[in-house]
Formats: C-alpha cells, sequence, structure tokens
C-alpha cells in the first residue's frame, strides 16, 4: 500500500485509531506528574497540532514546536535538532542577541544565528540521503521560514529513517481549543503545511512508495459537465465535483477547455473550487465576458449554494437565518488555505439560511455570499465565529473522509450582457 500523499489525503482508518487511543491517554490524564514532566493535558488545552505514524515496528507520534517550553517528552519522537538546551549554542547566542541594541549589528548577528539553526536541521529521506533544511530549500532557490523542521512530520519521518523504522501512513490531528485565526477542531486531521513542510516532505518522503497528488489527475468521476443554457453569447454549465473550473499548474484537464472543445471561443468569467460542483457562467464572446466580469466585480451577480455540514459535538445553537461576516486573508505559509485576520484580513460576508437538520445531525444549509473572497464558504461553515460546522468532505478545513465536497452553487441569476435580459438558472 502507498505511504499516505501528506498534502491532501484521507487518514487510513489505521491511523484514525492510533489517534483516537493517544487523544483517549491524554484525557485520561496518563501523561502527568510525577510519572511525566508535566501535565500533558494541561498544556496541550490550548491547541496543539499531533501527528501519528504507523511503522512496520509500532506507531509514533509527534508535537509541533514545543510543548510548556519542552521539545523533548517521553512517548514522543525527539526534534530534528533541539533548540532548548539551556548550556546549547543557540540559547547562549540568542541571550548574546537579546542584549545588543538595535541596529545593523543585531539584524547581522540574527540572520546568521538563523541560517545556523537551518544548517543544523539536518533531515534523511528514505533513500538515505541527508541534507540541513537550508540545502532543501535551495534546491528551488528559497529561504526556509522561520520554525521550518520543527512540525510534527518531519519529526516523525527523521526519527523513522534514524531508527530504521519503514514508514506505512501518517497523518497530522489537532487536539485542545481552536485558534482564532485557523480552522482546527479536536480529533480532525488536517493536511501538512506546504510553506513549511512543502519542499522538507517532498525530500524527505523521497525513495518512499507515496500516493499520487490528486490535483495532478484528469477528473474521472461519473458525472459530466451538462449545459443548461447556450445561446451565441454566454454558455450556462453545471460543473462535477473534481473537475478544475479553469487549466491549472498540473495539466489537468478542465472544464474551460472541454467547452473550447466543443463551442470554439469560449471565456472564464469567474470559478469555482476543483471540489465545489454547480452551476458557472461563461462567455462566448469577448464583449460577453467584459459586461459579465464588470457585474461580478460590482456585486450584481447574486449566487446560492447549498451545502451539508458536519455532525458537531454539540447542538447547533445559531439563529436559523442569519449573516456571517469575518475578514479572510492567505495563510502564507499553508497555501491555498485560508485564515481569519482581523488586522490585515478582507472582510467577507456570507447569509446563510438552516434548511434541514439531518437525523445523523449534520445540516443542510443554503449560503448567499455577498462578497467573494476565496475559500469564503468553506472557512465561513468551519471557522469557531461562524457556524463551527465544516462542510462535509472538506479537506482543508474539516473531515476529508466523505468522497468529495458537500458544497453545490444551486443557482445564479445576472443580466444577459447582450441583450439585458434578467437571467435566472438553478441547478
Amino acid at each position: 500500500m502507498k505511504f499516505t500523499y501528506p498534502f491532501r489525503y484521507v487518514p487510513r482508518p489505521e491511523v484514525q485509531q492510533a489517534a483516537q487511543e493517544l487523544i483517549a491517554r491524554i484525557d485520561a490524564g496518563e501523561f502527568r506528574p510525577p510519572r511525566y514532566p508535566i501535565d500533558l493535558k494541561a498544556a496541550l488545552s490550548e491547541g496543539k497540532m499531533l501527528g501519528v505514524l504507523l511503522t512496520d515496528k509500532g506507531p509514533m507520534y509527534a508535537f509541533s514546536g514545543l510543548v510548556a517550553g519542552c521539545s523533548t517528552l517521553p512517548f514522543f519522537v525527539p526534534p530534528v535538532f533541539d533548540l532548548t538546551r539551556p548550556d546549547g549554542y543557540f540559547k547562549t547566542r540568542e541571550e548574546q542577541i537579546s542584549a545588543m541594541p538595535r541596529g545593523p549589528e543585531k539584524a547581522s548577528a540574527s540572520a546568521e544565528l538563523q541560517n545556523w539553526i537551518f544548517d543544523n536541521y539536518k533531515v534523511l529521506n528514505a533513500l538515505g540521503e541527508e541534507l540541513s533544511v537550508r540545502e532543501v530549500f535551495a534546491r528551488r532557490g528559497i529561504t526556509p521560514p522561520s520554525g521550518t523542521g520543527d512540525c510534527a512530520a518531519p519529526k516523525l519521518l527523521n526519527h523513522a529513517y534514524r531508527t530504521f523504522a519503514r514508514p506505512l501512513a501518517m497523518g497530522e490531528f489537532w487536539y485542545g481549543a481552536s485558534p482564532e485565526g485557523e480552522v482546527r477542531e479536536q480529533g480532525r486531521f488536517y493536511p501538512s503545511c506546504t510553506g513549511k513542510c512543502g519542499p522538507l516532505l517532498s525530500f524527505m518522503l523521497e525513495g518512499l512508495d507515496v500516493e499520487p497528488n490528486p490535483l495532478d489527475r484528469d477528473y474521472d468521476g461519473p458525472e459530466q459537465p451538462r449545459i443548461i443554457f447556450e445561446d451565441e453569447a454566454i454558455l450556462v454549465v453545471s460543473k462535477p465535483s473534481g473537475m478544475l473550473s479553469v487549466p491549472g499548474r498540473t495539466g489537468a484537464l478542465s472544464l474551460l477547455e472541454l467547452l473550447r472543445e466543443r463551442f470554439g471561443e469560449v471565456h472564464s468569467c469567474h470559478r469555482l473550487d476543483m471540489d465545489t460542483s454547480g452551476i458557472m457562467v461563461f462567455a462566448r464572446k469577448l464583449e460577453a465576458k467584459v459586461e459579465l466580469e464588470r457585474q461580478f466585480a460590482s456585486r450584481e451577480v447574486v449566487k446560492t449554494y447549498k451545502a451539508r455540514l458536519c455532525a458537531g459535538n454539540t447542538p447547533f445553537s445559531h439563529a436559523p437565518k442569519g449573516t456571517i461576516a469575518l475578514p479572510l486573508a492567505p495563510d502564507w505559509y499553508d497555501r491555498p488555505r485560508q485564515m481569519v485576520d482581523r488586522e490585515n484580513g478582507k472582510l467577507a460576508i456570507t447569509r446563510y439560511e438552516l434548511l434541514e437538520t439531518l437525523p445523523d445531525g449534520e445540516l443542510e444549509v443554503l449560503f448567499t455570499p455577498l462578497t467573494g473572497r476565496t475559500h469564503q464558504l468553506r472557512v465561513h461553515a468551519a471557522h469557531k465565529n461562524g457556524l463551527g460546522r465544516p462542510i462535509k468532505g472538506d479537506r482543508l478545513y474539516g473531515s476529508a473522509d466523505a468522497g468529495r465536497l458537500f458544497l453545490h452553487a444551486r443557482s445564479i441569476s445576472f443580466t444577459h450582457p447582450l441583450t439585458g435580459e434578467k437571467l435566472y438558472f438553478e441547478d
């Protein structure tokens, strides 16, 4: 069986079971003094990403960053490199730099210390090759971000290689309270970050038989695009989940390319995420594209989306109808994820209506976005200050085990770009 592709995956049942067993042991208070240096449950209560790696020698566990100032704890794998030793070079030099007055000398010393860290964080891959973090990123002509190598996944793989254990499957999950900015919920698995872990894990996975990136393959789902309306100026089409709207970096065939094969000149006017299904409008003339894009930019186009939200641990306490307003910004170290950023984010506004509460606790919701931010509905559904329920099948912000994202662009209304007729379509 192929190893987990860490940036877009559904955790295997054995990985989920190992994670739940660890959570149960933490909740039961097994990791606390005097047998343990700290009370792990109390230390993790503010929230921490944990990881589990299944190997031929048994499961291994790791935490990201530090826990209560500790980089090394019993039961968890060690860090790639331990910076916390009081008598170590890092602590000594850090103290010296902190005492320096602000200026070029302090900035230069800080940069030198950071490079020293990147040179001492050395990782292996399955081929037995070893590179420092700085060398891994230099292959791509970029500088590693601060904290690279401290996430759970590289700790796990590095320890497995150094102890001659064969990695079988992996996953990273959240424990503790949800943070203010990111979408995190206890017990849920999340993909590895792309900014810090993207280049690093790509090197560390060399030599393993890894699952292919789902984004790299052409759409092969059972549903095909449907033409809802066509005339000489526009096409209204239903896109299946799993198909790209427009060409991407992977070369996978997109809906736009399929339409051009059939109709010739076709222009995109807006997009849906690959995982989102539903209604889209395309222009068949350049002048129609210009007018439709103007309508989108001026928010004259009205769209609705139907979503199924995951069941929660507590009853849904929000009003049946309401408005969500949260400022969103890209998570620069974990693209394409978005985060709530109250200082630098752009306001995103969504109206919602609860349509039905299903017997299993899942919710059918109708969303009407009043702005058009990236992943707006997905974040507004999942974030604790939104509805607090991720959309079913959301690989980035919630549960990925549903087979598809349960988000469907249900309707769209706009003015015909050439005739001026008011149009409404539903799928």
